[in-house]
């Protein structure tokens, strides 16, 4: 049997604020992420550009967040189980930085290709 309770709608919200609370408070890079968003956001609404290419846009910027997420995650599990050095923990991590200059990489290109366009 699982660990987990059943599923609450008000709970498990509160549990989502609570993680985007400490990774405003703890994660750098999550903080530099979410301030560009907030820089990015009136762009995407005030350019002319397509209901299409505007989504594009977004949807870019958002992956960003999501990958930064998605690595905050894998760090913190993997130092919960070692803080110790080891090869599995770093190949881990590396993939988890993939994630991130992955979607960054895809975000830059569509931002480019868009408003160069």
């Amino acid at each position: 049997m699982r660990n987990q309770p059943k599923y609450n709608f008000i709970k498990n919200t509160s549990y989502a604020l609570d993680g985007l609370k400490d990774l405003i408070k703890s994660e750098s890079s999550f903080k530099i992420e979410l301030l560009f968003s907030i820089i990015l956001l009136p762009i995407i609404i005030f350019i002319d550009q397509t209901l299409t290419n505007k989504l594009l846009l977004f949807i870019t910027f958002s992956g960003v967040l999501l990958a930064e997420i998605i690595n905050s995650a894998i760090e913190r599990t993997v130092d919960l189980v070692t803080l110790e050095f080891h090869h599995m923990a770093k190949r881990a991590k590396d993939v988890g930085s993939a994630i991130v200059f992955i979607s960054i990489t895809i975000c830059t290109i569509t931002w480019l290709s868009i408003l160069l366009n």
